[in-house]
């Protein structure tokens, strides 16, 4: 059975209650992931957990190894990521401490980060107009639902470069596009999630209005930190709930991304490419 995978974000640095078998300090093609990867068994369910900052919070969204930790749930044996995140709210109605889990991304990194397992030697193109699994989406809405918080679904979230919060131009500007959340790290994994075939939502908490609000006071650390204390709890429910309720077969298409998405002929793609992708993509180029 497919193992589930948590990334936690920021105040999300550990899984309590769940019995923890090890850590594992993997290494990659890519780099080294941002922290160790936990082991752990909950409600008879295997659980893969890596704290995206690293435990101590020391790595910028820019400066995240997001393939070297898609990479590693891959290696693990992983099937779906739960992604854990803070985010500001572009809409009224999505309060602080609030819970939104979005089903559009809009990209506005300046690329500095790398987004593909693709590149020097082979070409692949997945399928991204609905860019998180929606099957799994609407398990984690439900299970939000289900522990009483405050949820919303189908949200657009836009993807900005960071690690500086927004300017009161640009978050008006997002607002104008009907955008619905703000944050700094999901759509490059809502991408490597999708080319390495593995399903992927986020659970997203508010913690503040960004800067655009006329009667919230402007973004800063303290307020955020302290909003994602109250929400600390509430995701670690909500994720407990999240892992009893995946069934343990996936029947979407994001098994099979890449069924049909690499355009370059197995027999031109350099040997070492295709070692270094074999957990990606082995059943496609060897």
């Amino acid at each position: 059975m497919e193992k589930i995978g948590i990334i936690g974000g920021s105040g999300l640095y550990k899984l309590d209650g769940i019995n923890i078998k090890k850590e594992i300090a993997l290494a990659t093609p890519f780099g080294k992931p941002s922290d160790k990867f936990i082991i752990a068994e909950f409600e008879g369910r295997e659980v893969v957990f890596l704290p995206r900052h690293d435990k101590r919070h020391s790595i910028n969204p820019t400066e995240i190894n997001y393939r070297a930790n898609i990479y590693g749930m891959k290696k693990l044996g992983v099937g779906r990521v739960i992604s854990v995140t803070a985010c500001g709210s572009l809409k009224e109605e999505y309060k602080p401490l609030d819970f939104v889990i979005p089903t559009q991304f809009v990209d506005r990194t300046n690329q500095a980060r790398k987004q593909t397992f693709f590149d020097k030697g082979v070409v692949a193109h997945i399928s991204f107009a609905h860019p998180v699994c929606e099957d799994l989406a609407k398990i984690v809405y439900a299970c939000a639902k289900r522990k009483g918080v405050a949820a919303h679904y189908g949200a657009t979230y836009v993807n900005m470069e960071g690690p500086q919060f927004s300017t009161f131009a640009e978050s008006n500007l997002y607002r104008s596009l009907g955008l619905g959340i703000i944050g700094m790290t999901n759509m490059t994994e809502a991408r490597l999630a999708r080319e390495a075939e593995i399903c992927y939502s986020t659970l997203a908490a508010v913690t503040d209005y960004d800067c655009w609000h006329e009667t919230h006071e402007a973004v800063t650390v303290d307020m955020i930190i302290a909003n994602l204390q109250k929400n600390v709890e509430n995701s670690k429910k909500i994720i407990k709930e999240i892992i009893k309720q995946i069934p343990s077969q996936r029947t979407c298409g994001c098994k099979d991304a890449l069924k049909y998405a690499i355009v370059t002929n197995s027999k031109f793609i350099p040997k070492e490419i295709k070692t270094k992708l074999k957990v990606i993509a082995g059943k496609y180029i060897n």
